[in-house]
């Protein structure tokens, strides 16, 4: 025990730390989010927000990773950590002075965005520098464990503080978290430099070009990413029905959606918990697409038919539960398979092609709903209501029964093509030909 401790030591100090920024940092934004709306009562405007942040990660993530590799981990990590929290204190100021409109929010939260793009490769690779291979599972586990932790505390913290002492508290835990992280990170981990000769080399769309070449000439790779576009477009599908499905109903509303929502961040705590202590999977790819058949199935089976917030909250920790799994074992395929001086570049251009489909689901989603599902069911025959209900919110029933067939379809898929690619745990990475 001793030894796995000295041999994760310097993963536990940036994992926990990290952690806690991450948390003084949601708290912000969530806190954040509802100032926004009780300023402008927009929905709108809210949701830009979350637009502005996330836009720059979709776009930017594919050159991100050739930065990454291009500079120092640590640097770059401590860098755009102190960018963000010159964000918030910009944020303070301006409320201070009574001066913050939503346009400033944008464009802080867009900058904000710019830097987790660049952050979140650095922050991978610097991941699997200072982590032993044969400790993957266990701190993809704990990373796992502390990101369920955020998604439970924050919103409960964040409005505790927010509506006792005001922003400023909030933002004042959030500066402090960010100084505990920063001085961790800077005085106490050491991340081991990768050879960067080839990326040095390189122009940024050179290095953007290399990282779609790895994936190009690496079909398994390729073929999980594809897959896990697939999965996120349904997932967002879902993320933009779940409202129109319990805030209508007569047995639902806003305390109903938060304790629904909250069952989520629960299992994937609990989830968390059991990765990390289960033994290492024979075929971690099969493990993959069973977990995720298993969970787009059954939940968004379970939420079409169900009546009740008991059984929401089923569907949601059933749905949820196998999800930190699932996240354990593709993070070990990725960081035993790609080479340390190419995952910057390849985890960019992962990211940029597995998460555009989420902004195109969130979209189908809510349009479906909006345009398709609820008017049919509002002159669909007695049986129709039968099944999924006759208030507002049945078609919202409606939209999960399409999104449990349209995951169960690419899940089923996905796994008759994975079969065919063996993943060896134990072979050390190929190294990257550049030319190849």
């Amino acid at each position: 025990m001793k030894q796995e401790l000295n041999e994760l030591k310097s993963f536990l100090i940036l994992w926990s730390t990290q952690a806690v920024s991450q948390l003084g940092s949601t708290m912000t934004s969530f806190a954040l989010t509802q100032w926004l709306y009780q300023q402008t009562g927009s929905a709108l405007q809210t949701a830009l927000l979350s637009i502005c942040s996330y836009a720059p990660y979709v776009v930017m993530s594919i050159f991100a990773g050739a930065l990454s590799d291009k500079w120092d981990k640590k640097k770059t990590m401590l860098a755009c950590d102190t960018v963000a929290a010159l964000c918030t204190v910009a944020v303070l100021i301006l409320l201070k002075t009574d001066a913050l409109q939503p346009w400033h929010m944008y464009v802080l939260n867009a900058l904000n965005g710019l830097m987790n793009t660049v952050q979140s490769p650095a922050g991978d690779v610097a991941m699997t520098l200072i982590t032993p291979k044969r400790h993957y599972q266990r701190a993809s586990g704990l990373r796992s464990f502390s990101a369920s932790l955020v998604d439970i505390l924050h919103p409960m913290l964040a409005m505790a503080l927010f509506s006792w002492a005001g922003m400023d508290a909030v933002i004042a835990v959030d500066l402090t978290s960010f100084a505990v992280a920063f001085i961790a990170l800077w005085l106490f981990v050491r991340i081991p430099a990768v050879p960067a000769a080839q990326a040095g080399k390189e122009t940024l769309l050179q290095s953007a070009r290399s990282g779609l070449r790895y994936l190009r000439q690496n079909p398994m790779i390729l073929t999980l990413i594809a897959f896990l576009a697939g999965v996120n477009l349904v997932a967002s599908g879902f993320d933009a029905t779940l409202p129109a499905y319990v805030l209508p109903r007569a047995n639902g509303g806003k305390a109903v959606l938060g304790l629904v929502t909250s069952c989520a961040g629960i299992a994937t705590l609990l989830g968390s918990v059991i990765v990390h202590v289960m033994p290492v999977p024979r075929n971690r790819l099969r493990v993959i697409t069973w977990t995720l058949l298993f969970s787009l199935g059954t939940e968004n089976y379970l939420l079409a038919f169900a009546k009740t917030p008991f059984w929401w909250c089923v569907a949601q920790v059933i749905g949820w539960l196998p999800i930190p799994l699932m996240n354990a074992n593709l993070d070990v395929v990725l960081r035993s398979t790609i080479p340390a001086d190419m995952q910057g570049r390849v985890y960019s251009c992962r990211n940029t092609c597995q998460f555009f489909t989420i902004p195109i689901g969130y979209f189908l989603g809510g349009w479906l709903v909006d345009t398709v599902c609820e008017p049919w069911m509002a002159v669909a025959p007695s049986g129709w209501k039968a099944v999924f209900g006759a208030e507002k919110g049945a078609g919202a029933a409606l939209m999960m029964l399409i999104l449990a067939v349209t995951g169960t379809v690419i899940c089923l898929v996905f796994g008759r093509i994975l079969r065919k690619y063996r993943f060896e745990e134990h072979a050390k990475p190929a190294i990257h030909d550049p030319c190849g």
